[in-house]
Parts: structure tokens; C-alpha cells; sequence
């Protein structure tokens, strides 16, 4: 399973009612946060979410609403007794943004390590999860992320005890690693079927629409897509500024078949996203109007009801205003 919060839906500058955009990922014991801006740990804190299992903090750009909040949050980190090194991932120039803004959190006692992209695709293997680092369209250098749990093929036992493989052998190959017995070696295909659907979580701001967002969130159980304006007339400065509207993002929710949208990053001139939830629903049904801390479980679809499933548990869970 993993488990998501998403602790703040602002963009530009935080409200007192709205927090600055940012992602909370759990998985395994281990906490990965997309975007770090001003205030990000205060509502880590008021979520009771740890700030010592963060293991990875990846940065879509360097725009202040998406990074100006590292500092106090590597200083409340350092004071939870970390000492394991911390991953930080972004575009180029990270090492140097890290440093410029950390002359006030000096001595940390933990390392820093940095993966530096390039403006290509990259492809990371942190925490377990499989993450796609793909550039999208802004007017600096921005990146969107996927995150995917694989998973492999059911195990057929009947088929182990055919090939000789002795029990204990059996927990190594379901975990599609090869096993040796006896000058013999056993590969996961001998006994794993074919893989089978896992999960996938698409996290995309601030940038226009893309082809290639559209390819990286295909099938998504969770797609995270900005919607800076709603209203119509705004278009043209959404085009001028490089951000998405509400009808753009639902469209790529609709074009990439995703099962549930999460719209965030609201313009502060947009005071009732709410209101304009129904008409986003005409051009992609499942969209969902979060609020600051809105969270989610997804696990496998054959272990409980299905991702699709628990992203209407919790959308139902809203307070009536939010349900459109």
C-alpha cells in the first residue's frame, strides 16, 4: 500500500485558509515529499505525519512557493534526531539552490545527496517505488513525477514443486529474485505468471499541457495536476504564465484514462474553486476539489476493493460543500 497526503492546494503564496502545494508520500516505512514551500512543515506537523522518515524530497522546479520552505524543514528533521542521509532530486543548479538557501541550516547531521536532472527523462529507483522524472512545460525548467509500485506475477506452487524447489527458495522468487539449490538456479519466470496491475501516482506543477504529460500519466490510479485558474476568461494568462486551467487538466485526466484527478495549486484569486467543480465533472467525471491535508490510501486492486475504490472512500468522506 501506499499512503498519500496532500498537505497544501495553494499556489503562488500561502493563504490563511490554504496551504502552498506539496506531496507526502509513505511507503514502507519510508517518507518521500514532492515540493518543500513556505510552511510545508507546519502541516507535516499538524497532520502528525514524521519528519524523520522523510527519505526523499524531489523538487518540480525552483520557484519559492516550491522550495523556500527547506530550511526550517531540514532544521526540524535535524531535530528529530535523524542521522540517515536524505536524497534530495530536482533540475540542474540543485546543489547550488540547496546551499544558497541552507546558510542558515549549517551542520546538519545528516548527508545531503543530491541527483541533479538534466532536462531529459530520468528514471529513479528510491524507497521501493519506481519514479519517472519527466520534463514538462514552464517558464523555467519543471518536472513532473510519476510513481509506480510494480508487481509481479502470482506465484503458482504447483509449478515450484514440479521444478524441485525446495519451500524456503519460494519467498526469494516471489520477490522476483532468482534462487540457487543444489548447483541449480531458478529464475522468478519459472514460477511467477504474468505481472500483474500495480500502483501508479502521476504528480504534475506548474506547466501547460503536454504529450508527454499525457504519456507519463497514463493509467494513473492517481493523477495530481495543477489548475492555477477556472474561470474561462483566464486562459490567456494561464498561457502567458506557463499554468494549467481546470478544463485543461481534466481533459488530460480524460485523454490519459486515469481513474481519479486530484485538481491543486489554485491561483489566490480563486477563492471558491468549488464552485466550478461541476462544470470540470462534464469533461472528466472522477475530479475531485481537495482540501489541505486531503489523504489516501491505495493498495493492490485483488486486496481490498480496488485504487479507484478508496479514492471515492475518500472523496465521500468531504464535507458536503466539497462534493460539488
Amino acid at each position: 500500500m501506499i499512503d498519500l497526503c496532500l498537505l497544501g492546494t495553494g499556489g503562488t503564496m500561502p493563504l490563511p485558509e490554504r496551504a502552498l502545494t506539496s506531496l507526502y508520500v509513505k511507503y514502507n516505512g519510508h517518507g518521500l515529499l514532492i515540493d518543500c514551500g513556505e510552511g510545508t512543515q507546519i502541516m507535516i506537523r499538524r497532520k502528525k505525519l514524521s519528519l524523520h522518515d522523510i527519505d526523499v524530497i524531489l523538487f518540480t522546479h525552483y520557484h519559492a512557493d516550491h522550495i523556500s520552505g527547506l530550511p526550517g524543514l531540514l532544521l526540524s528533521v535535524a531535530k528529530s534526531e535523524r542521522c540517515e542521509p536524505i536524497t534530495l532530486a530536482g533540475p540542474g543548479e540543485l546543489r547550488n539552490v540547496v546551499e544558497s538557501l541552507c546558510v542558515i541550516a549549517r551542520e546538519l547531521p545528516f548527508e545531503i545527496r543530491y541527483i541533479e536532472l538534466d532536462g531529459e527523462y530520468r528514471r529513479l529507483d528510491l524507497i521501493g517505488l519506481k519514479i519517472d522524472a519527466f520534463p514538462v512545460r514552464h517558464s523555467v525548467m519543471c518536472y513532473g513525477y510519476a510513481l509506480s509500485l510494480e508487481r509481479a506475477g502470482k506465484f503458482d506452487p504447483v509449478r515450484a514443486k514440479q521444478l524441485g524447489i525446495p519451500k524456503k527458495m519460494w519467498k526469494q522468487l516471489q520477490n522476483n529474485l532468482t534462487a540457487e539449490y543444489n548447483g541449480r538456479i531458478f529464475y522468478p519466470c519459472d514460477v511467477l505468471g504474468k505481472p500483474r496491475k500495480g500502483i501508479k501516482v502521476t504528480y504534475c506543477t506548474d506547466t501547460r499541457p503536454t504529450d508527454t504529460m499525457l504519456r507519463y500519466a497514463k493509467n494513473s490510479d492517481l493523477f495530481i495536476c495543477e489548475g492555477m485558474y477556472a474561470e474561462p476568461e483566464k486562459i490567456t494568462k494561464a498561457e502567458k504564465n506557463f499554468h494549467c486551467m481546470f478544463s485543461e487538466a481534466a481533459q488530460l485526466a480524460k485523454d490519459a484514462d486515469v481513474s481519479c484527478l486530484w485538481l491543486t495549486h489554485f491561483s489566490p484569486s480563486l477563492s471558491n474553486p468549488e464552485s466550478y467543480l461541476d462544470e470540470v465533472k462534464r469533461v472528466f467525471e472522477n475530479t475531485v476539489i481537495p482540501e489541505d491535508m486531503q489523504s489516501l490510501t491505495l493498495g493492490f486492486e485483488d486486496s481490498w476493493s480496488g485504487a479507484l475504490s478508496a479514492v471515492i472512500l475518500d472523496y465521500n468522506e468531504l464535507p458536503s460543500a466539497r462534493k460539488g
